[in-house]
């Protein structure tokens, strides 16, 4: 298992030297470990260059069912602790860029204060992204929106407004509430959310299209180019708590709001520690913005 956990650390940094620091061997005991499973499997897995290393046509084929069998290894690793008890384990969650930044700090801060031996694994990503990882089982469960999901689990945690961001000097800003249809013919800034976002439904809703410029994966970045004035945003209330850019925020017509659920396969198949860490969400969950 080692050759397999070796090889993903490498795809993931690209490079043989990196991801022996990374795993504490040398570069000739990676290079023998790799060389022992392309022996194993008659595959030539990895294609060495002076800037890196890459995974062949060949080893790309292989590499999910790899890494399937790496996540399967880590299950019964972890299963393996939840029978000793909760001292040790390892969460592994998917969030979204606003959880990350509001929810995270003081969650992860009081969950170790109970349990200090247990790990995370944190992933940043969007719906799409997240509900890919769980239906591959690189996480245990992510923060998602029920109705931008299919085939799992989903318990609702909480319900959040979603704002106009506008540039200070913007004519709009002027109004207390904005009409879509006023916002629609606006340099729009569209978040990039994967295959659902919760703004594009509403202006569908009400039969109009937003005039989308840039499609960006990072609510923070969208910020600073509506601040520019390159354009106007619609983003959740929940990330655009504690910022000081120039921009000024304003409820639409109709109103939007975005569902915050947690989701995974199965709960029976949740390791404990994840058990644990979402039983204790959903005590705080009442103090969260």
């Amino acid at each position: 298992m080692n050759r397999y956990i070796a090889l993903q650390k490498i795809v993931e940094l690209g490079s043989f030297s990196k991801a022996a620091e990374a795993l504490g061997y040398s570069q000739s005991a990676m290079s023998q470990m790799i060389a022992s499973l392309e022996e194993e499997l008659s595959v030539k897995l990895l294609n060495r260059f002076r800037t890196g290393a890459k995974l062949t046509i060949e080893g790309a084929e292989l590499y999910p069912y790899l890494e399937k069998t790496i996540y399967q290894y880590l299950a019964v690793q972890e299963k393996a602790k939840e029978i000793r008890g909760l001292e040790t384990g390892v969460i592994r969650m998917g969030t979204l860029a606003s959880i990350s930044a509001h929810w995270m700090p003081g969650l992860l801060k009081d969950f170790q204060t109970r349990y200090p031996g247990v790990e995370f694994v944190i992933h940043q990503g969007d719906y799409t992204s997240i509900q890919e990882w769980i239906r591959t089982g690189a996480i245990d469960f992510g923060f998602v929106n029920p109705k931008a999901v299919s085939g799992m689990e989903t318990i609702v945690l909480k319900e959040g407004a979603m704002l106009a961001v506008l540039p200070e000097n913007h004519p709009l800003a002027e109004k207390e509430v904005i009409p879509l249809e006023d916002l629609a013919p606006e340099p729009f800034i569209l978040l990039e959310e994967g295959h659902y976002y919760e703004p594009l439904e509403a202006f569908k809703s009400i039969g109009v299209s937003p005039n989308i410029k840039y499609t960006i994966h990072d609510d923070y970045a969208i910020m600073t180019m509506v601040e520019a004035g390159l354009g106007v945003s619609i983003l959740a209330e929940l990330v655009l708590h504690r910022t000081n850019y120039r921009i000024v925020l304003r409820p639409t017509l109709p109103a939007i709001s975005r569902t915050i659920a947690i989701g995974y396969k199965d709960k029976s198949s949740l390791p404990m520690a994840s058990r644990r860490f979402i039983e204790c969400l959903r005590e705080r969950i009442g103090q969260l913005p």
